[in-house]
């Protein structure tokens, strides 16, 4: 008798009335849709008539009994769409790394019955998600698995990363082309790494992996970061290492920004920001200058340390906004130290500095095409902008030198034979004008080698490719020419779908 006064009556739907002193009142119920009241008096006829009548997609799962279907309401759902429904739950809970104790949420199965039509529904358990979690994830490793035996090579890529936890983990991404000639990557393992990232553990984590999938073999590259422990651990593992550009130009960047004038302005950059992006006043004054002058209303960014492409991006909405920025402070009353003229003509050099080097950062970063063969090539047109011209103010020198010589030194770090061959290997750079030429005859003796004997094994399986698609991508002159002549343009550009759209 408790257990019913504490759920209701018709599994809930109606509730019993309490009184002021918190007793319960039983002659009224009320129902928990609309409210209403209704006199109870041991019989559930009046309530399932209500249910039918006002609520008849509640009423149908209240009144078990058997009675014909309405047009407005639905069957429970079957079996299979029930295991259907409950596979993609735990597929949402996985990819979005949602909490398994979600599927206890009221409003999780309030979601869920509205969304299939059906009041009955309930959601499944927590042991029942965490079995089919396990369940998908062997299915997905399967796939992965058939699609590592039928390809010929593999190249691993790893990150070490800590959680919010602060506990450290190794990622490892399997790059491949499949038998239909597409370009692949998914994820191998997320792997908790107890040890200190030193060289050898470093080196063992790869190894394992590679066991684990049965790919040792077929793992001809590694890619990571520029980390001192990952270089030393290219020398112990059985695989070329190839560091990750990006983060090479990251590094380049970073340095090259510390040791240039660009320092004070970026400083009151942040600050000018920050009293924006902390004040929501200050932030609608902006917006109504920005309107006021026939702009988009946007907000001002804050760089990370980290993405030296966030200082561009602050930069460059600074500079689109300078007029509506400088009219709001002048209203207001604040400690800034503004920005002077020759402070955002500072910014505008900035902005002409770092944009080669993000058109280059997002066409490396492209994954739906190779973008190994691109690396040279993109260094070369990065260092022919960061030339020293004549019109140059001293701390513009000072950045473009300064990256000149650290991008030098960590180019000795990168698998240069490697970068070259894959050069040599797109229609697009075969004339190998990026390569010194004291260099091109090597890389053509080399890839004869490599084809010789490549031969015998090639003889039986050969195939016919994809067709070939017309490129038009940092197409560069050789090195003679660019002594003599600088570039018209500043930033690579494609012509394909796959490429990224860069002007």
């Amino acid at each position: 008798m408790e257990k019913q006064e504490q759920d209701g009556l018709l599994d809930g739907e109606f509730k019993y009335k309490k009184n002021i002193d918190g007793t319960i009142n039983k002659p009224v119920v009320i129902c928990t849709h609309c409210s209403k009241e209704f006199q109870f008096h041991r019989s559930n006829s009046t309530l399932k008539y209500h249910l039918n009548a006002k609520h008849a997609f509640v009423g149908a799962a209240a009144s078990p009994g058997l009675r014909q279907t309405t047009l407005s309401e639905r069957r429970p759902l079957g079996k299979s769409s029930l295991d259907k429904l409950t596979d993609n739950i735990a597929k949402w809970i996985a990819k979005d790394c949602r909490p398994l104790s979600i599927v206890e949420d009221k409003g999780f199965a309030d979601v869920l019955k509205v969304a299939c039509q059906d009041a009955s529904y309930k959601p499944p358990a927590k042991s029942t998600i965490t079995i089919r979690i396990h369940e998908l994830y062997e299915t997905e490793k399967k796939k992965k698995e058939e699609a590592l035996v039928h390809t010929e090579c593999v190249a691993l890529t790893g990150d070490h990363w800590t959680s919010l936890s602060n506990d450290n983990y190794l990622g490892v991404t399997a790059h491949l082309i499949t038998e239909a000639w597409g370009l692949t990557s998914f994820a191998l393992t997320i792997m908790k790494t107890e040890e200190r990232h030193f060289a050898e553990a470093c080196a063992e984590q790869f190894q394992t992996v590679a066991r684990r999938w049965r790919i040792e073999e077929k793992v001809r590259t590694v890619g990571t970061d520029s980390a001192r422990n990952m270089i030393a651990a290219a020398r112990i593992i059985p695989f070329n290492h190839m560091p990750y550009t990006a983060h090479i130009l990251q590094r380049c960047i970073t340095v090259s920004l510390a040791d240039s004038g660009f320092v004070t302005a970026l400083a009151k950059c942040r600050k000018i920001v920050g009293h924006f992006k902390h004040s929501p006043a200050n932030t609608a004054e902006l917006n109504a200058e920005q309107v006021s002058l026939g702009r988009k209303q946007e907000p001002l960014p804050q760089d990370v340390p980290t993405r030296w492409n966030s200082t561009l991006e602050m930069v460059k909405r600074l500079i689109r906004n300078q007029t509506a920025v400088t009219a709001t402070l002048d209203k207001q009353k604040h400690k800034l130290v503004l920005l002077t003229p020759p402070e955002w003509d500072k910014l505008q050099r900035l902005e002409t500095l770092l944009e080669p080097c993000r058109y280059v950062t997002e066409l490396l970063g492209g994954e739906a095409y190779v973008s190994c063969s691109v690396v040279l090539p993109a260094f070369c047109h990065l260092r022919r902008v960061m030339e020293v011209t004549d019109e140059d103010p001293a701390y513009v020198v000072r950045f473009k030198e300064k990256f000149k010589e650290d991008l030098a030194s960590r180019q000795e770090h990168t698998n240069y034979a490697w970068l070259q061959i894959a050069t040599a290997l797109d229609p697009r750079f075969k004339d190998l004008r990026s390569v010194p030429k004291t260099d091109r005859e090597a890389v053509w003796t080399t890839l004869a080698g490599m084809l010789h004997e490549d031969s015998p094994r090639r003889s039986h399986t050969a195939e016919e490719g994809p067709a070939k698609k017309r490129l038009s991508l940092l197409q560069m002159d050789s090195q003679d020419e660019y002594q003599r002549r600088r570039y018209s343009r500043t930033e690579p550009y494609s012509a394909t779908e796959q490429s990224p759209a860069l002007p």
